[in-house]
């Protein structure tokens, strides 16, 4: 059975086929971090709604399918396929993801992928 910080993670995740940019931004508290490893962190929402907002208006469908999920407290692993439809190809990620959650929103997000088999998709 999940825990309430699986379940906040689970439907944050399938919050992202809406597109909707700002629920997406909800479910951060203030001072969140967003990381994507290959890259430099978010740091606070202003900074995570522009990296979202980066590639978000670009992509006409999103689905972070999610494969496995364990949590421990407040700290939720999973193992998903991040598929995207941006610029009328289709584009599928494996993701480890590890969220920690803080009074009912995350406050770290850290996602490990391979960046250059993001970038050989969408060329």
């Amino acid at each position: 059975m999940a825990t309430e910080s699986e379940k906040l993670v689970n439907d944050f995740c399938e919050t992202w086929k809406s597109r909707n940019l700002d629920r997406i931004m909800s479910f951060f508290t203030d001072d969140a971090v967003y990381h994507n490893i290959p890259m430099e962190p978010a740091r606070g929402k202003d900074a995570i709604r522009q990296v979202i907002n980066s590639f978000l208006p670009m992509a006409t469908a999103v689905e972070f399918k999610i494969l496995r999920s364990a949590s421990s407290g407040n700290v939720v692993l999973n193992e998903r396929i991040d598929a995207f439809e941006m610029g009328g190809k289709h584009v599928e990620l494996p993701v480890a993801g590890v969220f920690e959650v803080r009074n009912g929103k995350i406050s770290t997000w850290r996602d490990y992928f391979d960046l250059q088999m993001w970038t050989k998709q969408l060329s």
